[in-house]
Order: structure tokens, then C-alpha cells, then sequence
């Protein structure tokens, strides 16, 4: 029989893959989601090229996971369960949000694989807030329970968004034009990175239409309103992380995931309005200074949880 395990990190964009041993990770490989018809399909290309077979397999997957069927938020990937379970010849499979599984992984990690953003004290005993901008905004938390963690799985980053003064008015406005409802993670995503470039040349009677890679290389090389978005794109960041922190009481601290953050983290942590932001709660202004916040720099956060939820 085999004894190795298969792990799955699904977001909108990429499917990172790795085989595990049960104590540790190895072959790990992204595959483009657009180049599959189906998860399953990926799913054999990967064993195949690795000419392995496995007998359990955990997937975190950037959707809800309410029930056996299973249609991606940002992909057109959709699948039953028990069907791809018995499609794959798996023992045992488990399906997990992937905002559930970077939770999972936050106790996992050491002291390199994480960056300060912002000091503070971390509580012991209380709840752990994790959220990240990637192909969506991706919102969860670690509830403490003895001497274990429970990860929540949530869809919080669909919250409505509140802007806060008249620029973030005219951003709202222009988004609420073309989707109606204007969520946090529309404008907190890679996407959102083009959205709020759109609708800022939109203020200066101009039409752009830039990639996220685009744009983040545009501030970075100090163009103005690139870095205005990336400015924008932080302080809505810092106000969704703040309501989460105060929703969650999560006094554990702050753990900032997904793909865009590492890639301008200097700007970030050092320069953009994150931190002022993060703490401008009026009355509890205090409570949010004491909250440390970290950025994840681990390479596949995602699959150390999707591990941890095999072995639960």
C-alpha cells in the first residue's frame, strides 16, 4: 500500500503540490491552474510526473468548503468530494478552506520564516488573527483550546468595505459603478491593485488598465500614483486587520499571508501607512497598539497546514 500523503495549496492563480512522508515535505511544485481543465486533472500530472502514488491527501482550497460540493470563488475549478476522493483512490481526503490552513501553519513557524511589521505584546492564551491579500483577500483565525489550536474557517474577507474619507469615497464609488456590492477583497487583492489604479486615473480624467506587477514595480521605482495605490491598498489592509483583531479579541497578534505582501515588504513594513492606519480605532486606539504584527515570509504556508489538518 502506499504511504505517502498528498498536499494541495489551490488558490485562483497557482496549485502548489507536495508530497509528504508524515514528517516532512518534499517534491513540491506549482502547476498554473489555467493550464488544467479540472483539479483532477492537475492533481494526476503532478503524481505522474512525480511517479507516485498516494494513499491520503489534504487540500486547502481559496473557496468556502461548506458541504461535499465544492465551485471555486475566483476559478472555474468545481468538484464533489466523495466523488474525487473515489475518482483518486484515497483512503482518506480532506478539503479545508486555505485561509484555514495558512492558521494551521502559523504555530509551525519559526522565527525566520516571519517579519515585524509592528510591535507589540502577544498574549498568550488568546486568539490569533490571519489574513492576506493573494487572488483574494483570505480571512481566518486561531482560537485557542488547551494546549491546541482551532482554526476558523471564514470568509471574512467579503465584508462590505467602508471607506474613510473622501479619496477612499471616489475609489468605493468607482468600484460600486462596475460590481454593485464592493467588498473588501475587491479592492484588497491583486486585482484590487489594478481596481484602484483604474479608478485613481479615473479621478485625473485618464484610463488605465496596468497589471498588479505592473504597478507594484511602478512604486517601487517611486511613480506616484503607483505608490498612492500601494499606499491605498495597505491602509484598507491595516482597517480590515484592525476589525479583525477587535471582532476576534486576537491580542495573539497579527499574522500577514498571501503572495503580494513579500514581494514589497520593505516598502510595506517600512514606509507605507499600514501601521497609523492599523491603530486609528478612536477609543481603542490603545488596545490596537499592543497588538504585534507579523508578515509571513514561508515559502508554503499553505501546504504546512493542509498537513496539520491531515493529521486532525
Amino acid at each position: 500500500m502506499p504511504s505517502l500523503n498528498l498536499l494541495a495549496d489551490i488558490g485562483g492563480t497557482n496549485a502548489r503540490f507536495a508530497l509528504s512522508d508524515g514528517t516532512r515535505l518534499f517534491a513540491i511544485q506549482t502547476l498554473p491552474t489555467a493550464d488544467y481543465p479540472t483539479l483532477q486533472d492537475a492533481i494526476r500530472a503532478y503524481l505522474q510526473a512525480q511517479g507516485e502514488t498516494v494513499a491520503q491527501a489534504a487540500i486547502a482550497i481559496a473557496n468556502p468548503v461548506t458541504g461535499d460540493h465544492i465551485q471555486m470563488t475566483n476559478h472555474h475549478w468545481r468538484f464533489s468530494i466523495a466523488a474525487m476522493q473515489h475518482e483518486l483512490r484515497l483512503e482518506k481526503l480532506r478539503v479545508i478552506n486555505d485561509f484555514t490552513a495558512q492558521a494551521l501553519a502559523i504555530p509551525r513557524l519559526t522565527a525566520t520564516e516571519k517579519r515585524a511589521v509592528r510591535a507589540g505584546e502577544a498574549v498568550a492564551g488568546t486568539p490569533i488573527a490571519v489574513l492576506g491579500p493573494g487572488t483574494g483577500l483570505g480571512v481566518s483565525g486561531l482560537i485557542p483550546n488547551g494546549d491546541r489550536w482551532i482554526a476558523l474557517a471564514s470568509e471574512g474577507g467579503h465584508v462590505s468595505f467602508a471607506p474613510r474619507d473622501d479619496a477612499e469615497l471616489a475609489i468605493w464609488q468607482y468600484a460600486r459603478i462596475q460590481y454593485g456590492h464592493v467588498s473588501a477583497e475587491r479592492l484588497i487583492n491583486g486585482a484590487g491593485l489594478s481596481l484602484i489604479d483604474s479608478a485613481l486615473a479615473n479621478a485625473e480624467n485618464d484610463v488605465s488598465n496596468r497589471s498588479p506587477a505592473e504597478i507594484t514595480a511602478a512604486a517601487l521605482a517611486g511613480e506616484a500614483r503607483a505608490r498612492a495605490v500601494l499606499d491605498h491598498f495597505s491602509a484598507f489592509l491595516a482597517t480590515v486587520a484592525a476589525d479583525l483583531v477587535l471582532t476576534l479579541g486576537a491580542r495573539g497578534g497579527v499574522y500577514l499571508c498571501g503572495g503580494i505582501l513579500p514581494r514589497v515588504a520593505d516598502y510595506f513594513i517600512n514606509q507605507s501607512p499600514f501601521n497609523a492606519r492599523f491603530t486609528d480605532k478612536g477609543r481603542f486606539a490603545a488596545y490596537l497598539d499592543a497588538v504585534p504584527v507579523w508578515l509571513v515570509t514561508a515559502e508554503n504556508p499553505g501546504l504546512l497546514g493542509a498537513a496539520e489538518a491531515l493529521q486532525g
